[in-house]
């Protein structure tokens, strides 16, 4: 079925789409976080790149990245149609997530990216975790 609007409206319509949080990367997170009894997270910090979580105190912000989204070596995969759309759009992501990290780091703040099928596993994920706040003594 084709389209009724033309691409431009259709590109203006979808840019106005916004997401309401993941629950099954984030949402796991932060019900992680909560078990683990680890303090002194916020979600939303205003920061560039917009962080999952930050650890103002410890300057360590932790990024969950869907496998789809950002290219997981493991679980990522371009899809069958409109290969060069998605081939580009996906290579567009991670080269925005080193400038993040990038970024982020020359402003002195360290940065944990987490991979979305990482929370399959909440206890590995946790250990990634205290390993980045001890880095920080």
């Amino acid at each position: 079925m084709t389209d009724v609007f033309s691409k431009k409206k259709r590109s203006e319509i979808m840019s106005l789409v916004k997401g309401g949080g993941n629950r099954a990367t984030e949402g796991r997170l932060a019900d992680v976080l909560r078990k683990n009894r680890l303090v002194g997270w916020r979600r939303n910090f205003p920061l560039f790149g917009r962080p999952d979580f930050a650890f103002p105190g410890d300057r360590l912000l932790i990024f969950v990245d869907g496998c789809f989204w950002h290219g997981c070596s493991v679980h990522g995969q371009i899809p069958a149609s409109n290969r060069q759309f998605w081939a580009t759009k996906l290579a567009k992501n991670r080269a925005r997530d080193r400038l993040v990290n990038r970024t982020l780091k020359s402003k002195g703040w360290r940065v944990l990216r987490l991979w979305q099928h990482e929370m399959k596993s909440p206890e590995r994920a946790t250990k990634r975790i205290l390993r980045a706040l001890e880095r920080h003594d």
